[in-house]
């Protein structure tokens, strides 16, 4: 895998709060090789170490884009909108709502939730859900509102990602736990206390910051996009 430059600027992620870490008394001994310092109770992450990794990830995800037309790469729910723009921008499906367990270890029961989704979005565009009796239009339109929740940013997913990107380890365990039993390669931003080693590629950075999570999706989102790019010159 060749090494580009992504422009990953030092500065950009202190004003970003991507060095800030949790308190010293919530931390994980094992991400102490990426803490260089503690500052007023708080563990600050070493971003010498969380430019490199994001580096890698960005080479990662642009040979992944370019190689495939596809590129199935799932962003996570913290900071929602922020997601979800990131996710529509690089044209990946993406979940940030609650994850439902079994997403991809039981994939044949989501494709059937899907293909029920994608039914009833017809069904709705047509105007046939409004020549239903009330309650049974009521009850179906119920149904598509939740799926449109939990499902919204998979509904075109027609097989498991390529590679998944996941922003808050701790919240969303089970998901990293299905590509771990599954081998999907995984990117996760980790905070101080979360495990480095669960992951393919850890980035360590603040996962509660806005502008922390914001700043390495969209040096992600990026590195897909050139690599999309690339893809579709080569054609």
């Amino acid at each position: 895998m060749a090494r580009r430059y992504w422009n990953i600027n030092l500065e950009e992620m202190l004003e970003a709060g991507v060095h800030f870490g949790h308190g010293t008394r919530k931390w994980n001994p094992r991400m102490a090789p990426y803490i260089s310092a503690k500052r007023k109770g708080i563990h600050i992450t070493n971003l010498t170490r969380t430019a490199r990794f994001l580096s890698e990830a960005c080479d990662l995800v642009f040979d992944a884009a370019s190689k495939r037309n596809i590129l199935n790469c799932w962003y996570k729910k913290e900071a929602a909108d922020s997601v979800a723009r990131a996710a529509i921008r690089a044209r990946c499906h993406y979940v940030n709502k609650k994850w439902l367990g079994g997403m991809l270890t039981n994939w044949p029961t989501t494709e059937t939730r899907l293909h029920k989704f994608r039914d009833l979005r017809t069904e709705q565009k047509m105007g046939r859900l409004n020549r239903l009796p009330k309650r049974d239009a009521a009850m179906l339109k119920r149904q598509l509102s939740r799926l449109q929740t939990y499902l919204g940013g998979i509904k075109y997913m027609t097989g498991l990602p390529d590679i998944v990107i996941i922003v808050d380890q701790q919240e969303e365990y089970t998901a990293l736990r299905e590509c771990i039993t599954l081998g999907i390669p995984t990117i996760c931003l980790i905070d101080t206390n979360c495990d480095p080693d669960l992951a393919d590629i850890s980035i360590p950075a603040n996962d509660d910051a806005i502008a922390s999570i914001r700043l390495i999706l969209n040096k992600l989102v990026v590195a897909i996009c050139e690599g999309r790019s690339g893809y579709i010159r080569n054609l």
